[in-house]
């Protein structure tokens, strides 16, 4: 199964309605490991690893994002697989 390794950058209304959380939750659903984070201009930050059906399945839900968001744009920044990581992690 071909790895993957992509950065997501999401705007809109992403901070203050639980965004890092529920993509947490669905990344560690579909065995999905790295990081999401809040960044200061207001979009949210995510490192996405693992199969690539896996990350495609949490890159399709971050278009749309938990009940209270409002998601504007979804850039994706792909990476060579490092497969550093043990787990999915919220960072502050």
């Amino acid at each position: 199964m071909t790895k993957k390794r992509i950065y997501l950058f999401i705007r809109g209304k992403v901070q203050g309605v639980f965004f890092r959380q529920a993509i947490k939750v669905v990344a560690k659903k579909n065995n999905i490991t790295g990081w999401v984070r809040n960044l200061d201009d207001g979009r949210v930050e995510a490192l996405l690893e693992g199969d690539s059906e896996s990350v495609n399945t949490v890159v399709e839900w971050s278009n749309i994002g938990p009940a209270n968001a409002r998601v504007d744009e979804v850039k994706i920044k792909t990476k060579k697989f490092k497969n550093e990581f043990l787990s999915f992690e919220v960072l502050y």
